[in-house]
Protein backbone atom coordinates (compact mmCIF):
# COMPACT_ATOMS: atom_id res chain seq x y z
CA UNK A 1 0.00 0.00 0.00
CA UNK A 2 1.35 3.24 -0.93
CA UNK A 3 2.83 5.55 1.98
CA UNK A 4 0.24 8.65 2.88
CA UNK A 5 2.09 11.82 1.85
CA UNK A 6 0.39 14.17 4.68
CA UNK A 7 0.11 17.70 4.33
CA UNK A 8 2.54 20.60 5.08
CA UNK A 9 1.36 23.08 7.48
CA UNK A 10 1.13 25.45 4.61
CA UNK A 11 -0.78 22.87 2.63
CA UNK A 12 -2.68 22.15 5.59
CA UNK A 13 -3.59 25.37 6.18
CA UNK A 14 -4.36 26.69 2.45
CA UNK A 15 -6.98 23.79 1.78
CA UNK A 16 -8.75 24.54 5.09
CA UNK A 17 -8.90 27.71 4.57
CA UNK A 18 -10.55 27.55 1.87
CA UNK A 19 -12.85 25.40 2.98
CA UNK A 20 -13.91 27.82 5.56
CA UNK A 21 -14.03 30.76 2.92
CA UNK A 22 -16.24 28.57 0.33
CA UNK A 23 -18.49 27.58 3.16
CA UNK A 24 -18.87 31.12 4.46
CA UNK A 25 -18.80 32.76 1.33
CA UNK A 26 -21.88 30.59 0.54
CA UNK A 27 -23.52 30.96 3.42
CA UNK A 28 -23.20 34.81 3.58
CA UNK A 29 -24.32 35.23 0.06
CA UNK A 30 -27.64 32.70 0.22
CA UNK A 31 -28.18 33.94 3.49
CA UNK A 32 -28.56 37.38 1.97
CA UNK A 33 -29.97 36.48 -1.48
CA UNK A 34 -33.19 34.36 0.40
CA UNK A 35 -33.82 37.09 3.02
CA UNK A 36 -33.77 39.88 0.39
CA UNK A 37 -35.69 38.15 -2.99
CA UNK A 38 -37.04 34.34 -1.33
CA UNK A 39 -34.93 32.75 -3.68
CA UNK A 40 -32.47 30.05 -2.23
CA UNK A 41 -28.94 29.76 -2.99
CA UNK A 42 -30.51 26.56 -4.87
CA UNK A 43 -33.35 28.18 -6.92
CA UNK A 44 -30.86 30.60 -7.81
CA UNK A 45 -29.02 28.52 -9.25
CA UNK A 46 -31.34 26.27 -11.28
CA UNK A 47 -33.16 29.35 -12.49
CA UNK A 48 -29.80 31.06 -13.91
CA UNK A 49 -28.67 27.64 -16.01
CA UNK A 50 -32.75 27.49 -17.19
CA UNK A 51 -32.61 31.69 -17.96
CA UNK A 52 -29.68 30.83 -20.02
CA UNK A 53 -30.66 27.89 -21.84
CA UNK A 54 -31.97 28.37 -25.17
CA UNK A 55 -35.52 28.32 -25.39
CA UNK A 56 -35.31 28.03 -21.01
CA UNK A 57 -35.46 24.72 -20.63
CA UNK A 58 -33.04 21.99 -19.76
CA UNK A 59 -33.73 18.02 -19.10
CA UNK A 60 -33.47 17.42 -15.36
CA UNK A 61 -29.67 15.33 -16.03
CA UNK A 62 -28.47 18.88 -17.90
CA UNK A 63 -29.82 20.24 -14.18
CA UNK A 64 -27.94 17.77 -12.71
CA UNK A 65 -24.53 18.31 -14.42
CA UNK A 66 -24.75 21.92 -14.16
CA UNK A 67 -25.36 21.91 -10.72
CA UNK A 68 -23.38 18.72 -9.57
CA UNK A 69 -26.54 17.43 -7.62
CA UNK A 70 -27.71 14.39 -7.59
CA UNK A 71 -30.69 13.09 -9.80
CA UNK A 72 -32.97 12.44 -6.16
CA UNK A 73 -32.27 16.39 -5.47
CA UNK A 74 -32.90 17.72 -8.77
CA UNK A 75 -36.26 16.06 -8.50
CA UNK A 76 -37.39 17.02 -5.02
CA UNK A 77 -35.98 20.92 -5.74
CA UNK A 78 -37.50 21.13 -9.12
CA UNK A 79 -40.90 20.21 -7.93
CA UNK A 80 -40.93 23.07 -4.82
CA UNK A 81 -40.39 25.34 -7.57
CA UNK A 82 -42.89 23.94 -9.58
CA UNK A 83 -45.23 24.60 -6.64
CA UNK A 84 -43.98 27.75 -6.09
CA UNK A 85 -44.52 28.78 -9.96
CA UNK A 86 -40.72 29.37 -11.36
CA UNK A 87 -40.47 26.67 -13.33
CA UNK A 88 -42.71 23.68 -14.98
CA UNK A 89 -42.13 20.27 -16.49
CA UNK A 90 -42.79 19.70 -19.53
CA UNK A 91 -42.76 16.61 -22.30
CA UNK A 92 -39.95 16.47 -24.24
CA UNK A 93 -40.48 16.62 -28.07
CA UNK A 94 -37.58 14.20 -29.03
CA UNK A 95 -38.26 11.82 -26.26
CA UNK A 96 -41.59 10.38 -25.36
CA UNK A 97 -40.24 9.50 -21.65
CA UNK A 98 -38.04 12.09 -21.22
CA UNK A 99 -39.11 15.46 -19.12
CA UNK A 100 -37.88 18.84 -19.75
CA UNK A 101 -37.95 21.52 -17.00
CA UNK A 102 -38.75 25.24 -18.38
CA UNK A 103 -38.23 28.68 -16.81
CA UNK A 104 -41.83 29.93 -16.44
CA UNK A 105 -42.66 33.96 -16.76
CA UNK A 106 -42.90 33.87 -12.79
CA UNK A 107 -39.35 32.39 -12.71
CA UNK A 108 -37.92 34.91 -15.25
CA UNK A 109 -38.89 37.61 -13.30
CA UNK A 110 -37.78 36.15 -9.78
CA UNK A 111 -34.23 35.94 -11.53
CA UNK A 112 -34.07 39.68 -12.97
CA UNK A 113 -35.14 40.74 -9.90
CA UNK A 114 -32.52 39.13 -7.89
CA UNK A 115 -29.79 39.07 -10.22
CA UNK A 116 -28.60 42.61 -9.21
CA UNK A 117 -28.84 42.08 -5.47
CA UNK A 118 -27.21 38.85 -6.09
CA UNK A 119 -24.70 40.58 -8.07
CA UNK A 120 -24.19 43.36 -5.20
CA UNK A 121 -23.23 40.59 -2.60
CA UNK A 122 -20.51 38.78 -4.76
CA UNK A 123 -19.28 41.84 -4.88
CA UNK A 124 -19.44 43.06 -1.83
CA UNK A 125 -18.18 39.87 -0.32
CA UNK A 126 -15.59 38.63 -2.56
CA UNK A 127 -14.62 40.84 -5.65
CA UNK A 128 -14.02 44.10 -3.79
CA UNK A 129 -11.79 42.16 -1.14
CA UNK A 130 -9.30 41.12 -3.67
CA UNK A 131 -7.38 43.37 -5.85
CA UNK A 132 -7.43 42.50 -9.95
CA UNK A 133 -3.95 40.50 -9.46
CA UNK A 134 -5.58 38.34 -7.07
CA UNK A 135 -8.72 37.52 -9.16
CA UNK A 136 -6.49 36.85 -12.08
CA UNK A 137 -4.23 34.57 -10.20
CA UNK A 138 -7.62 33.04 -8.02
CA UNK A 139 -9.15 32.26 -12.08
CA UNK A 140 -6.11 30.70 -12.61
CA UNK A 141 -5.24 28.39 -9.82
CA UNK A 142 -9.10 27.11 -10.41
CA UNK A 143 -8.35 26.67 -14.15
CA UNK A 144 -5.19 24.83 -12.99
CA UNK A 145 -7.60 22.59 -10.55
CA UNK A 146 -10.31 21.79 -12.92
CA UNK A 147 -7.96 20.70 -15.71
CA UNK A 148 -6.46 18.07 -13.16
CA UNK A 149 -9.80 16.79 -11.70
CA UNK A 150 -10.82 16.28 -15.81
CA UNK A 151 -7.50 14.44 -16.23
CA UNK A 152 -8.64 11.98 -13.54
CA UNK A 153 -10.43 8.40 -14.00
CA UNK A 154 -14.50 8.87 -13.75
CA UNK A 155 -14.49 12.42 -13.94
CA UNK A 156 -16.67 13.97 -17.21
CA UNK A 157 -16.02 17.23 -17.56
CA UNK A 158 -19.21 17.99 -19.68
CA UNK A 159 -21.24 16.90 -16.86
CA UNK A 160 -21.39 20.01 -15.28
CA UNK A 161 -19.62 23.56 -14.66
CA UNK A 162 -17.45 25.64 -16.97
CA UNK A 163 -14.24 24.38 -18.99
CA UNK A 164 -10.87 25.66 -18.24
CA UNK A 165 -10.41 29.26 -19.45
CA UNK A 166 -14.38 29.82 -19.46
CA UNK A 167 -15.26 32.38 -16.53
CA UNK A 168 -18.79 32.60 -16.83
CA UNK A 169 -20.78 29.01 -18.11
CA UNK A 170 -22.24 26.88 -15.81
CA UNK A 171 -21.63 29.30 -12.70
CA UNK A 172 -24.42 30.89 -11.03
CA UNK A 173 -22.82 34.49 -10.98
CA UNK A 174 -23.07 34.61 -14.65
CA UNK A 175 -26.53 34.94 -14.18
CA UNK A 176 -25.92 38.30 -13.03
CA UNK A 177 -25.37 40.15 -16.02
CA UNK A 178 -27.98 42.61 -17.32
CA UNK A 179 -30.66 40.71 -18.61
Amino acid sequence: MPRTGWLSPPEARAWRQFLRMQGELRSWVGSRLQRETGLSEADYEVLVHLSEAPGGRLRPSQIGGATQWEKSRISHHVSRMEQRGLVERTACPTDSRGALVAITAEGRQAIERAAPRHVQHVREAFIDALTPSQLESLAEIADAVLARLHEQPGCDPTAGGPTAGDPVAGDPVAGDREP
